[in-house]
């Protein structure tokens, strides 16, 4: 099959994130859990851009900063599980591991693993693709559109009307520009974005079927995205999947979890990184937001001492999963914000960029997270649980949590010993 993205593509991106490791940039990657061959409309793509707009402009203007923009989309349809089987009632199945790999449905029909599915998934993928360049280089997110990315559900509620206000302040300091004598329609860089794609490698039988070698640089790039990341079930420095990655010259992100080591990290980097070119290696925390603040600086310092120039972002999804008394899995708003203040401190205690955040995020109005400046309850969270696996920030949420980022960025200049 034709590649779904280019060599030249992820050069341009790991440069951006070479800005990034620099702490000249922040990164924004984000996107769905998982997937769905289900659900798979227009609507849905540009609701997902949408947000993923409102929250580059909110931190853009309120740090001063560019915003490198990464979905997880066009191949995020394959999810580690933490066991093989699951128990449905009393009929033990195979894990479901996302569309590429079987279905989710509860029967052993559904459950059996379907090669067939990497085929649906490319060509999902490719048609996803398509769409979003569309968007992103015909206008849809011309900055002059600052309005109209706000959804009617978010538009009413206090996050929205914020939001609305940040819009009317860019409008008034693009007619200041252009009553200075600068002619704003002809700046491309207000007119079209770059949104880069990223996915986890999980499934090597299909990032093998789609890596390429270019033409100008004889080098290999895995062209099922701009970007990979490596899981932290995974990242063995010794296993399959670094093995491969450390081939290929995406840029390449590799989650760490609590147990992880300085060592582990280093050997992580190496192998990964051995020409510590910037932008190459990202390193994604996902240690919780009880563990963290203890964890991470440790790693910061190592890697800061080994002269490694990584991006540092923060995933705070994934270590801060609950159950409720009910069984439903959920993650409480506050505390993916109390690591992400944990992560934001610790980098400027150590000097280093805290460079971005990476979450899970759809752009429809589900209960499927707790809190939130408009809370969720416990109660609420089946009125639209729809996740095919972990529970999603909504958009209100997503853009609350933009708010309080872009306050936790401007909070750089309190520390002396700061990076950037």
């Amino acid at each position: 099959m034709p590649p779904l993205v280019f060599a030249g593509e992820a050069r341009a991106l790991r440069a951006a994130l070479g800005e990034v490791a620099a702490g000249r940039a922040f990164l924004i990657q984000a996107g769905d859990c998982a997937e769905s061959f289900h659900d798979f409309t227009a609507v849905s793509i540009r609701e997902k851009l949408k947000i993923m707009l409102q929250m580059a402009a909110v931190l853009t203007y309120g740090a001063m900063l560019p915003v490198v923009k990464v979905g997880r989309i066009a191949g995020q349809f394959a999810k580690p599980r933490s066991s093989p089987t699951e128990r449905v009632g009393d009929v033990e199945l195979p894990s479901f591991l996302g569309h590429l790999v079987n279905g989710e449905a509860p029967t052993p029909e559904a459950r059996v693993h379907d090669p067939g599915r990497m085929v649906q998934a490319y060509h999902q993928s490719a048609a996803t693709l398509n769409l979003l360049r569309a968007f992103t280089k015909g206008g849809f997110a011309d900055i002059m559109r600052v309005h109209e990315w706000n959804q009617n559900f978010v538009a009413t509620s206090v996050e929205g009307r914020r939001y609305e206000q940040l819009a009317t302040e860019i409008e008034r300091a693009l007619r200041f520009m252009t009553a200075c004598g600068i002619d704003v329609a002809s700046e491309r860089q207000l007119h079209e974005v770059d949104v880069w794609t990223s996915h986890e490698g999980l499934v090597l039988d299909y990032e093998e079927g789609l890596t390429r070698r270019d033409s100008l640089t004889g080098d290999w790039y895995d062209c099922s995205a701009h970007m990979l990341w490596i899981g932290e079930r995974t990242r063995q420095p010794d296993g399959a999947h670094t093995e491969f990655f450390s081939g290929v010259h995406n840029p390449v992100g590799v989650k760490l979890g609590p147990g992880v080591t300085a060592d582990e990290v280093l050997d992580l980097c190496e192998r990964l990184n051995p020409g510590r070119v910037p932008g190459r290696v990202t390193l994604i925390t996902r240690m919780g937001a009880g563990c963290i603040g203890e964890l991470l600086p440790p790693l910061l310092r190592s890697v800061s001492e080994a002269g490694h120039p990584v991006v540092w972002a923060c995933d705070p999804m994934h270590g801060n999963g609950v159950r409720t008394a009910t069984g439903v899995k959920t993650r409480s708003f506050d505390a993916i914000m109390a690591e992400l203040e944990s992560f934001f401190a610790a980098c400027w205690q150590e000097g280093a960029w805290p460079g971005g955040v990476h979450l899970e995020y759809t752009g429809e109005d589900v209960t499927e997270c707790l809190g939130g400046s408009e809370a969720v309850l416990e109660e609420q969270l089946a009125h639209r649980y729809e996740t095919l696996c972990d529970p999603r920030l909504n958009a209100r949420q997503a853009l609350d949590l933009a708010f309080r980022v872009a306050e936790l960025m401007r909070q750089r200049d309190v520390f002396p010993g700061r990076a950037g």
